[in-house]
């Protein structure tokens, strides 16, 4: 029978320290070119390996020294001392830039902490509605650099275990969490009513005339549907200038699929474009340049 795939890093993390200690291996900092950027971790167990700090030479002389740290050597890494790597020719990779390596011990005191850290530097992403779809969309977050708050107004619609990136709440009217989300959260509405849905793209559109933080509010549903909304939205007073801030329908253009894993792949893929974790935005929501 094949391997079942690995649960998403942090959570893989959190359930191997519970067992036994490992050595979190972070990027410090950059200098040109290199293989991953700065806050990128893996986690270095005696058997097993959680996450990845790009492969290559440069990992695998970082899982020794991660290693030689566990066992005690005496050439191991002093505790939290960052190690400058050179890419070029000692390595042998063609980046050709430098990075450096923290090395820290853990245990399973060191678990809560742990995991505030780990999210702390995620993008936020609030998603409300805790359906099909909503599943879907936060089983695929979980692998990517997100924090995801997963929000809905009925009691007992989330399951009883989340990824470790993920908070659920229950928000009731659920239009009175988009106030209390964090600065450039990445919001997706798909609530199981039409009108929950139109509730929460007004708290959004009052939120953006107000603070402009939102850089990405998506709506799931058709033309038609948005077509709906546009008309009551006029009537409330919103502009075209702020109706141009809704994306709808969500999802990158061409995949036509509607089963959940689908179009969750379709939303993901869309956020990594316009809204990428790792972006700068402006006051008005925008991308920095």
């Amino acid at each position: 029978m094949p391997a079942m795939l690995p649960p998403p890093a942090l959570d893989d993390c959190l359930a191997r320290l519970a067992r036994e200690e490992g050595v979190l291996v972070s990027v410090a900092a950059t200098q040109g070119s290199a293989p991953r950027e700065a806050g990128t971790w893996m986690a270095v167990w005696r058997a097993a390996l959680t996450g990845t700090i790009g492969g290559g030479q440069l990992e695998y002389q970082a899982i020794a020294a991660a290693r030689a740290l566990l066992d005690g050597a005496g050439d191991a890494p002093t505790q939290d001392a960052a190690l400058r790597y050179p890419l070029g020719p000692s390595l042998g990779q063609c980046c050709g830039g430098v990075v450096f390596l923290r090395y820290r011990r853990i245990t399973a005191a060191d678990a809560p902490s742990l995991r505030r850290e780990l999210t702390a530097s995620l993008a936020p992403v609030a998603l409300f509605g805790g359906g099909h779809v909503g599943a879907a969309i936060v089983r695929l977050l979980a692998g990517l650099p997100y924090a995801v708050r997963w929000i809905d107004s009925r009691d007992g619609v989330f399951p009883d275990a989340v990824p470790a990136q993920v908070e659920t709440e229950s928000s009731e009217p659920v239009q009175a969490a988009v106030a209390a989300l964090p600065a450039h959260a990445r919001v997706l509405i798909m609530s199981f009513s039409h009108a929950e849905d139109l509730d929460i793209v007004i708290a959004c559109l009052q939120r953006l005339r107000t603070r402009g933080d939102l850089p990405y509010v998506g709506l799931i549903g058709s033309q038609t549907k948005w077509a709906t909304f546009r008309h009551r939205l006029q009537a409330r007073g919103f502009t075209e200038v702020e109706l141009a801030r809704i994306t709808c329908p969500i999802g990158v253009p061409g995949i036509t699929g509607k089963e959940p894993e689908v179009i969750a792949v379709a939303v993901a893929a869309q956020l990594l474009q316009v809204a990428p974790p790792n972006a700068a935005f402006t006051a008005a929501g925008t991308p920095a340049p």
